[in-house]
């Protein structure tokens, strides 16, 4: 995957101050400023080159940890969480974490009496602190609400994969909802894993 260039916003939706912002973009500002998690933000970690680690952390949590910018997400099932603690100090008048409040669903496909129950997994993610929808600075903003669906597939081969489907909905800066689609396949083991900081660069 290759991050494109400042100024190349294409299937965005910025709208025209989404696009002022975003060509104000300055990655050594950013790393001199202690924001290079900017685009480790939950609208656009799971778009970073990488891997992820998926366990409960307890009947009602689950635990994605990134190895990219080393991130660590928590799908809370039932009532919404409490705030989340942002990893540094938000600027004045933000709240937020990078990954936010997420709270998760199953979603079951309706089945023939007696047959095993199959479903996919939908969450919402709100009370973001402001980052990037893309490295190259395209902002989103801690008003916006990303929706993401997680469907498990099965190959003939026997490879499991899961595709993240991800909704980035943002008022401030977005004239419309940007959707992507991204793929993770299960590995035997975690010998590849390589927790990495954040970096703008």
């Amino acid at each position: 995957m290759v991050t494109p260039r400042k100024g190349v916003y294409d299937s965005l939706m910025l709208n025209a101050e989404g696009r002022r912002v975003a060509d104000t973009w300055d990655p050594a500002k950013d790393e001199a400023a202690g924001e290079q998690c900017r685009s480790y933000g939950a609208a656009n970690v799971m778009r970073v080159p990488g891997r992820v680690h998926i366990t409960w952390q307890d009947d009602n949590t689950l635990k994605v940890d990134t190895d990219a910018g080393t991130q660590t997400r928590l799908f809370v099932f039932g009532a919404p969480p409490a705030a989340a603690e942002p990893l540094a100090a938000p600027k004045p008048g933000e709240g937020g974490s990078w990954q936010g409040q997420s709270v998760a669903e199953w979603q079951y496909a309706p089945t023939a009496r007696g047959a095993a129950r199959t479903g996919n997994l939908k969450v919402v993610t709100t009370n973001l602190r402001s980052g990037y929808v893309r490295r190259n600075g395209a902002p989103y903003s801690s008003k916006t609400t990303v929706t993401e669906y997680y469907d498990l597939n099965t190959m003939p081969n026997g490879d499991r994969w899961f595709t993240v489907t991800t909704k980035v909905d943002d008022p401030v800066y977005a004239r419309g909802p940007y959707l992507t689609t991204t793929d993770f396949k299960k590995l035997p083991d975690a010998a590849g894993w390589n927790p990495t900081p954040c970096s703008a660069k």
